[in-house]
């Protein structure tokens, strides 16, 4: 039996998109164990993998500097693992498998494609390409270990719908309309899609009748404007603070689609194969970060030459107004859900990608 480690300390979206790279492994080789090391918080990820599936969580505040790294090496050489998978290639992360290479275990790391993302993202002469995405350069990672895999994509819930708790079934009510979960936020100014015009999105899905809303955030600030747009519409339900994320992952798989940007809970919608509408700005899902979106899930976005100008929508915008996102009109986005609703009733089918 070997024993490898996987090294991805975030962010919550590039976090999720490892899952089904784990899960593909376990299927693969099951006489085999893979742990994922990562911060705490990433733990509720794993809870429903396979067996031979663990979670090593680390507090990276604890081994600060050389002297810390070296202090986790030591503990995770105790643990005797075989390889190590660095899936995030930043600083601690390289130092901590040149320690485990000068220790004698195998080791192999996430290439990135640095130059390929800037000419795709620089203003001047773009060169416009697809990239690969993050869930095939993680395989790659273990490929060149020798453990190659196709990645298959499910449900971390497996095949039947998980339970949701008395509680959050009190709060939801009876799935007799279609439930909306939307994800108003992201990191970067550059890919949120501004509140006024998520506000109408809201208003017109909200009038129709036909639809219950259900808002996902994080963090004082969002929680304040998901309380505003649940006092302002009916059938909109804020979760902001409510639930953990466990919880959340639950009623996500119930969800008929999720209205996201590109931010971490498309890639949790995924995880439970609820698919997604996706609003695009200074990214794009060329550049690798899309993910394995579930079936019948659609991206919104605008065709513009300056686009993508940001591998993760921290630039500021050159035009100063982002005619990007401020040039998705309301209708288009509550158009694109009411398609994704309308196909509700075909299975949630996998779908797989090949990686060599």
């Amino acid at each position: 039996m070997a024993r490898i480690l996987a090294i991805r300390f975030s962010a919550l979206g590039d976090v999720a998109m490892v899952i089904p790279v784990l899960q593909s492994f376990a299927k693969r080789y099951p006489a085999h164990e893979i742990t994922l090391l990562s911060r705490p918080g990433m733990g509720k990820l794993c809870g429903h993998l396979p067996d031979n599936v663990h979670f090593r969580a680390v507090n990276l505040d604890e081994y600060k500097g050389v002297r810390g790294l070296w202090r986790l090496y030591k503990e995770l050489r105790a643990e005797k693992y075989d390889a190590v998978a660095d899936m995030h290639d930043v600083l601690r992360t390289k130092v901590l498998r040149i320690m485990f290479w000068v220790g004698g275990t195998s080791v192999a790391h996430i290439i990135k494609g640095r130059w390929r993302r800037y000419a795709l993202t620089c203003r001047y002469n773009k060169k416009r390409h697809s990239l690969k995405s993050s869930p095939e350069r993680y395989a790659e990672v273990l490929g060149r270990l020798k453990y190659p895999i196709e990645i298959e994509c499910h449900s971390i819930f497996g095949e039947e719908l998980p339970s949701l708790p008395p509680e959050m079934l009190d709060m939801a009510g009876p799935h007799d309309v279609n439930w909306v979960g939307i994800a108003p936020f992201a990191r970067h100014k550059g890919k949120i899609y501004p509140m006024s015009l998520l506000d109408e999105v809201i208003g017109l899905l909200s009038a129709s009748g036909m639809y219950r809303m259900f808002l996902f955030g994080f963090g004082e600030t969002e929680a304040l404007a998901c309380r505003t747009l649940q006092e302002k519409w009916p059938h909109v339900i804020s979760l902001v603070g409510r639930f953990d994320m466990e919880r959340e992952l639950r009623l996500m798989a119930h969800l008929d689609v999720m209205l996201t940007m590109d931010s971490g809970n498309m890639h949790l919608a995924a995880l439970v194969q609820t698919p997604t509408v996706s609003i695009w700005g200074a990214t794009h899902p060329i550049a690798g970060f899309g993910g394995l979106q579930a079936p019948g899930s659609e991206q919104v976005q605008i065709p513009m030459t300056c686009r993508p100008c940001s591998v993760y929508g921290n630039k500021p915008c050159y035009k100063k107004q982002y005619p990007c996102l401020y040039g998705i009109s309301p209708q288009v986005v509550v158009e694109s859900v009411r398609n994704v609703c309308e196909q509700k009733d075909s299975p949630k089918n996998s779908y797989e990608t090949s990686v060599g």
